[in-house]
């Protein structure tokens, strides 16, 4: 029936979501795939089916925001994404909880397979003629009036701080959003783009009412996939409805997404 469709359609399909972000600050046109949360999944043998729909992009640079893992999976994954552009690639709390559990260097792996990986750090590069600055950092990433009441995390704010330092157009990767949606880091921290997964479109999407349920972000959470723009209108957060899953419940009515 239709909802074994839909279940078979949200693990095996791939879907394309295109965005367009202006700025004042950008100078020529860049052409980016973000993909999240793949969580094991594959798409066609060793991910053929989706290396192949990242290639048809035609990206200037691929950012993928964490949550990849098993480590074989990703690895394989991320060479075959560096033949294509530049991969830099953010951790997400699988990967984090993963190294404290197996003791194993998930960032060397990761860069071994080609990729750049952020933690806590940024790179300055050129891509189009366009100067970017590209950083990482997985965490909750509260806005630095939260140091006042002990909930913001000093080391993450003197990165962000460090990070939006800058003339040049900003792009972060980070795995969790909902800091930045509910706690007004959109608005607070002065960064041009940032990209987020974790929330995996709300799992389940309901006709009429949308996801059902993301974590930290609670039941009917509303605000799960899509470009998200601060209040003066120049910062954007890109969230992605990701590839996978590792909830007890399966994705239903929410096709793999890859963001261009």
């Amino acid at each position: 029936g239709v909802p074994g469709i839909s279940l078979f359609r949200s693990k095996y399909s791939l879907g394309l979501s295109e965005y367009e972000i202006c700025s004042s600050r950008i100078v020529s046109d860049i052409r980016i795939v973000q993909l999240t949360d793949l969580h094991n999944s594959t798409f066609g043998d060793n991910n053929a089916d989706l290396i192949a729909l990242v290639q048809e992009q035609n990206p200037d640079l691929i950012l993928i925001t964490g949550d990849q893992l098993n480590t074989s999976i990703a690895t394989n994954s991320i060479s075959a994404l560096c033949q294509i552009a530049p991969v830099y690639v953010s951790l997400g709390n699988h990967e984090v909880e993963y190294q404290q559990s197996y003791n194993t260097d998930i960032k060397a792996l990761y860069e071994q397979a080609g990729a750049t990986v952020l933690e806590r750090e940024y790179v300055d590069t050129e891509v189009n003629g366009q100067q970017l600055r590209i950083g990482g950092i997985y965490g909750y990433c509260l806005p630095a009036r939260y140091l006042e009441t002990n909930e913001a995390n000093p080391e993450e704010c003197a990165f962000l701080s460090e990070f939006q330092d800058t003339d040049r157009y900003t792009v972060l990767l980070t795995h969790m959003p909902v800091c930045w949606l509910i706690n007004d880091g959109i608005n607070e921290w002065d960064i041009d783009c940032v990209f987020s997964g974790h929330v995996h479109g709300g799992e389940v999407i309901l006709p009429f009412i949308g996801g059902l349920y993301a974590p930290d972000f609670g039941w009917f959470p509303g605000k799960l996939e899509g470009v998200y723009t601060s209040d003066d209108g120049t910062k954007n957060l890109v969230l992605s409805r990701g590839l996978g899953t590792t909830e007890v419940i399966p994705r239903f009515n929410n096709i793999p997404e890859i963001v261009v």
